[in-house]
């Protein structure tokens, strides 16, 4: 009997998830190839000296202060709190367990208009202080709400719901067992977390952390309401509004310098760990009792209430006193087709990272470094603003749709209409761009999850790569495909 292990002359041909990864590239880079063609235009290199002379310091130091704000704030919020709600039992656990995830739908810039009407000095928060105090201005001190600090908050409340998800399948699948050995044997329950549960999670919470930063680089709708001059905010002016191309496209350029950097530094915290061996099977969690109890209640609510209760609740007020024209049939109709569009990108993505992050696992040698640098590169989509992304796609793309016009209209036919960019096609296409990276990120983090020895057993037992997916690794990636 063949040894399954062995390589043949099939195993040497090109792998067909290795194509992949090569196509899905190449889809994803063509706007950002746009992008940096932009250099190539006469006149770059003055437009350079001059925004290298003046924009680009204030544009560096600003991006690099909100990054590492954002960046320990989402690690702190979404890897305790999965960590709480993972490894513990306490009030409230089994609903904040899922309602944790709801900041992920109030948008970053929502949070921002509703904390700065609710905070600001004619806001209610403050008016109130001033009826229930007698104060006046002067009299108190309040944190102003503009710039990085309100930003990197906002952020904060909205993003930390990456590492959470990560954090906490990471937590279930693989720090319990290992947490409960420890305090077994004499480790105390922060020795075990710190000592522990802590490196085993650490993928998950650079993956998500990544993630995250990718997504606060990427806004403008925040940064722009809070006046905190950034890369995001510094291309959006040069391109619609000072009409410069070649200026936006070099901050843009810019831009993805920052978050090649910031992949480097994700595979670092991960570094070469891979896991082998260990039982999966998940521990009972360590009930909490007394003061314990609520406040570890207490450190999850905060976060939903900040992300998510506060902003909704001051929004349906808002709307309840002023009225909203939205509402009704109208409103079903949008809502229809936004959930149309995000379940079918939500399904496409999750497919193809699927294909990617599997394929790079497969492959050896230089197959599997080119695999995980394309894997990388995939990743950039996620940091452009998607105006910029828009814009990137509709060149390339209407010349596509012009071309196949006039090639059916020389067949006697008559005009199609833009069947690609006046469709589903380009927008659905467009978001793949812009959020491919996320679903990418989330498998490939539960495929590092996976022990070695859990593969060679099964090629052992003659299970060929299409059995190896399908009986070992799929059942095993429920929970990190259903993050993607």
């Amino acid at each position: 009997m063949p040894r399954p292990d062995l390589p043949s002359a099939v195993s040497r041909r090109p792998s067909p998830l290795l194509l992949l990864a090569f196509a899905v590239a190449a889809l994803v880079a063509l706007p950002l190839a746009g992008i940096v063609a932009q250099f190539t235009e006469p006149g770059t290199a003055a437009t350079w000296r001059h925004l290298a002379a003046h924009v680009l310091p204030e544009y560096l130091a600003n991006t690099a202060l909100l990054c590492l704000s954002t960046g320990l704030a989402v690690a702190v919020i979404g890897g305790g709190t999965a960590w709480l709600v993972a490894m513990h039992d306490f009030p409230g656990r089994r609903w904040l367990e899922w309602a944790l995830v709801l900041p992920l739908a109030m948008p970053a810039y929502v949070l921002a208009y509703v904390y700065t009407d609710l905070l600001q000095y004619a806001g209610p928060v403050q008016s109130g202080l001033r009826a229930a105090f007698g104060w006046q201005r002067g009299d108190y001190w309040f944190p102003e709400i503009y710039g990085l600090g309100g930003a990197a908050t906002v952020f904060a409340a909205s993003f930390y719901v990456y590492v959470y998800l990560l954090a906490r399948t990471a937590f279930l699948e693989r720090a319990g067992g290992a947490a409960e050995a420890a305090r077994s044997l004499g480790c105390g329950a922060w020795g075990a977390f710190l000592r522990v549960s802590l490196p085993l999670a650490r993928p998950a919470i650079a993956a998500g952390t990544a993630l995250a930063l990718m997504e606060t680089l990427a806004d403008y709708g925040a940064v722009a309401y809070y006046a905190l001059p950034t890369f995001t905010t510094g291309i959006y002016r040069a391109w619609f509004a000072l009409g410069d191309r070649a200026a936006a496209a070099q901050l843009a350029a810019t831009l993805l310098g920052f978050v090649l950097l910031l992949l480097t530094l994700e595979r670092a915290a991960r570094g070469r760990a891979r896991f082998h061996g260990g039982s999966r099977r998940r521990s009972p969690r360590r009930a909490l009792h007394g003061v314990a109890a609520w406040l570890a209640t207490l450190g999850c609510a905060l976060p939903l209430v900040i992300g998510f209760v506060l902003p909704a609740g001051r929004l349906l007020a808002l709307a309840h006193a002023d009225g909203d024209a939205q509402l009704g049939p109208r409103f079903l109709t949008l809502a229809g087709n936004s959930l149309a569009i995000s379940a079918l990108t939500a399904a496409l993505a999750t497919l193809l990272a699927l294909a990617l992050a599997y394929g790079a696992r497969l492959a050896r040698g230089p197959a599997r470094r080119a695999a995980g640098l394309l894997n990388r590169g995939i990743a950039l989509g996620y940091a452009v603003p998607g105006s910029v992304i828009a814009v990137g796609i509709l060149i390339p793309v209407t010349r596509l749709d012009h071309a196949i016009a006039a090639l059916w209209q020389s067949l006697g036919q008559p005009h199609p209409g833009l069947l690609l960019t006046g469709g589903l096609a380009a927008l659905v296409y467009g978001y793949l761009v812009r959020f491919l990276s996320v679903a990418v990120q989330t498998v490939d983090t539960g495929l590092s999850r996976i022990t070695v020895s859990m593969d060679e057993a099964a090629r052992s037992l003659g299970r060929g790569r299409g059995a190896l997916l399908r009986e070992v690794h799929l059942p095993l990636l429920r929970g990190s495909l259903a993050s993607a």
